[in-house]
């Protein structure tokens, strides 16, 4: 098959969830004999016409100039190329800034959007951004030809709002079973003596919640807050509880082995995402082998099952702080890594992508 890759920034991954997942499906595909083209933006680190056997397209991306409009003109760059290519498949991943341009989109490939999580429901958008990522994600659903949902809750959603089947294939991460004890001194925190917060800082990740209960609660171990503090919401945070020493705001890690060790060595993990679908967090996290207290919802609730600890408000963090041990709940832990190994491994992920494209085009 003749495939292409749309909507992330490029690969190799220099930015996020959907560029990680991209690097790795498009390698796989190479591998298994398909010919792959992922759109990069012209200003990618990454200036080659090949990665890994994958062609990398560079389209011009005005972003860093115009700020978030530029990846609407990116797209539809990104787009415009596509109608020349003659690809059998176009996947979408998210839809943001590209479904408004479903008009433009080829005839001829087959479709698959990855509709993402809700983002019309982030808080850090304002109310017009939102309605618009409504109409955007509207959009998405109805002109594509399939769609793919990372979540369960996302699966439901979409079937309930718009009357469309989706495919569900989850996200994926890699088991870590290496951790180093010598890392949390790093941090001048011991193994099993801190908690741990790490998250985009934004209202609907629950950063608030979560640390008005340790506010609140009798337990005094250290919690490190882990994540670029240097936005406003950061500052407000900063400043709200700035007289609790063991509220540690360390910034954003980005040593793998470092951060896999923290979790890995954490008493508790705490993930209150609200938004979005298989949070690439939460499975890293689960993948590190952490011991998870979530926000209580179908998203988290759906991967997490009954091996986690779940809150919704401050005062049920302040109440678990000091009554759970990781070293009592290490079944759960067991099993959410197991969970990685065998549902959430990118192999499987892959497969399960290649599996659809391969039943589309046979279908077609």
């Amino acid at each position: 098959m003749k495939i292409a890759i749309l909507g992330t920034r490029g690969i190799p991954n220099h930015y996020g969830g959907f560029e990680q997942f991209a690097e790795f499906f498009a390698v796989y595909l190479v591998e298994k004999g398909h010919e792959v083209y992922v759109y990069n933006s012209h200003n990618h680190p990454h200036q080659e016409k090949t990665f890994k056997g994958v062609h990398i397209l560079h389209c011009n991306d005005p972003e860093h100039k115009m700020g978030t409009f530029g990846q609407f003109i990116y797209d539809y760059n990104c787009i415009m190329d596509a109608r020349t290519r003659e690809f059998d498949i176009i996947l979408q991943l998210g839809y943001t800034s590209n479904s408004v341009w479903f008009f433009l989109l080829p005839k001829k490939p087959v479709i698959i959007t990855n509709m993402d999580g809700l983002e019309w429901k982030r808080t850090k958008y304002s109310r017009p951004v939102r309605q618009f990522l409504k109409f955007a994600e509207r959009l998405a659903a109805v002109s594509s030809d399939h769609l793919v949902s990372d979540s369960l809750g996302i699966q439901s959603y979409l079937k309930r709002k718009y009357g469309k089947d989706s495919t569900f294939i989850a996200y994926g991460a890699h088991p870590f079973n290496s951790p180093d004890a010598a890392i949390p001194a790093k941090y001048d925190v011991e193994p099993g003596q801190y908690n741990m917060i790490m998250a985009r800082f934004e209202p609907e990740n629950n950063l608030d919640m979560v640390l008005e209960g340790v506010a609140q609660s009798t337990d005094k171990k250290t919690i490190l807050v882990v994540g670029n503090h240097m936005t406003k919401y950061g500052e407000y945070l900063k400043s709200k509880f700035a007289n609790y020493a063991n509220i540690r705001f360390t910034g954003g890690i980005y040593n793998l082995t470092d951060l896999n060790s923290l979790r890995y060595f954490s008493n508790l993990y705490f993930h209150g995402h609200t938004v979005g679908g298989t949070n690439p967090s939460l499975l890293e996290a689960m993948a590190s082998q952490a011991l998870i207290a979530a926000h209580s919802n179908d998203f988290n609730r759906g991967i997490l099952k009954e091996n986690a600890f779940y809150f919704t408000s401050a005062k049920q963090v302040a109440e678990l702080l000091p009554t759970v041990k990781k070293s009592d709940n290490l079944q759960k832990v067991a099993q959410n890594y197991e969970a990685i190994v065998n549902d959430y491994n990118w192999e499987k992920i892959n497969g399960e992508y290649l599996g659809l494209f391969e039943k589309v085009m046979a279908a077609k």
